[in-house]
């Protein structure tokens, strides 16, 4: 790390003459990218990424932010870049994470900016993305089984038991396949925004953005891992966004709003799935604790969601019986 600051230091001062020669860090990324924020000689400040190029590309950033201003959202603008190294400097939006907005009494006219600008990047142009596949669906859904439930609470699962989770995993695939096909930012949540005065949000970390269920990035927003809603608001949104979606005829008139809210509930419940297994593997692989402390609220989504759905019993129950009084047992 200390090698990656005298390259990043070099460049900023010595190849961008920035006169700043001290990196404020901001928060650590999930991923093996880091951010600081640095001034130039007039005290305007930038927000530089430091992206290992062994460990991540710094071109899909790239080409997404294209994308995304192009179609009017706000998202960084690429001021210089070494892609070699792994360096990009960007706009600094601030500090003003939508998290922190988000309980007070401006919720609602925050979600309401985050779904205009979530129609708007649904209707870029996604063919050329990667697709969000029953490949990339089983991958995502394989880190509850490997990282939660083997690694963390070492439960294991007979033959009857596995064909039965991948049953339920193949339905919860299925309806995500079935739905309009559209961008998916994948990361679309109140600590991947920006609350900003003009144009907002202003939006971050869409680097993985792929081709996929139109749901998604929904789920992503009023479901999200850090902020818990009850259910008749995030209803209430849902239905304030499926009537926007439908204007935007981003989803067929036929659609109703129940078909609606079963592929939100769905793809909810895979979209925790996925989460609950990050968290577990960044804390033993990664070393990143913080992240731990949430997955208890995606566990308690799965349990009451699946509950509605008779389909999805085994998994239901799993989540009921096992998962959750494991991982109880583990904090005793």
């Amino acid at each position: 790390m200390s090698n990656r600051l005298n390259l990043l230091n070099n460049w900023l001062f010595n190849t961008l003459h920035l006169e700043n020669n001290t990196l404020q860090p901001l928060t650590n990324d999930a991923s093996f990218r880091r951010y600081f924020r640095v001034n130039n000689k007039q005290g305007q400040p930038f927000v530089v990424m430091d992206a290992p190029p062994n460990k991540e590309d710094c071109h899909s950033f790239i080409d997404i932010a294209r994308l995304l201003r192009q179609a009017g959202l706000n998202a960084p603008e690429i001021i210089a870049q070494d892609t070699t190294q792994g360096f990009l400097l960007l706009t600094d939006f601030g500090s003003q994470l939508y998290w922190p907005a988000l309980q007070t009494e401006q919720a609602d006219a925050l979600y309401n900016d985050a779904f205009q600008a979530l129609v708007k990047m649904q209707k870029i142009d996604a063919d050329n993305l990667p697709l969000y596949d029953d490949a990339l669906l089983s991958q995502e859904l394989s880190l509850f089984t490997d990282w939660l439930m083997a690694k963390h609470l070492n439960i294991v699962l007979n033959a009857d038991e596995q064909q039965q989770l991948l049953a339920n995993f193949a339905l919860l695939k299925q309806s995500a396949l079935s739905q309009p096909q559209v961008f998916v930012h994948r990361d679309y949540h109140s600590r991947n925004l920006m609350l900003v005065d003009a144009n907002n949000p202003a939006i971050l970390d869409f680097q993985d953005a792929v081709k996929g269920a139109i749901t998604y990035d929904l789920v992503s927003l009023l479901r999200d891992c850090y902020q818990v809603w009850p259910a008749e608001r995030v209803d209430a949104w849902l239905s304030d966004y499926y009537q926007l979606a439908i204007e935007h005829q981003l989803l067929e008139a036929n659609v109703e709003l129940a078909q609606f809210k079963h592929w939100f509930d769905l793809m909810g419940i895979q979209r925790h799935l996925k989460a609950s297994g990050i968290f577990a593997r960044l804390y033993h692989r990664d070393g990143k604790d913080s992240y731990f402390q949430h997955i208890p609220d995606t566990l308690n989504y799965i349990a009451q969601v699946s509950e509605l759905y008779p389909e999805l019993q085994f998994l239901n129950q799993l989540l009921v019986k096992r998962v959750i009084p494991a991982y109880l047992s583990r904090l005793d």
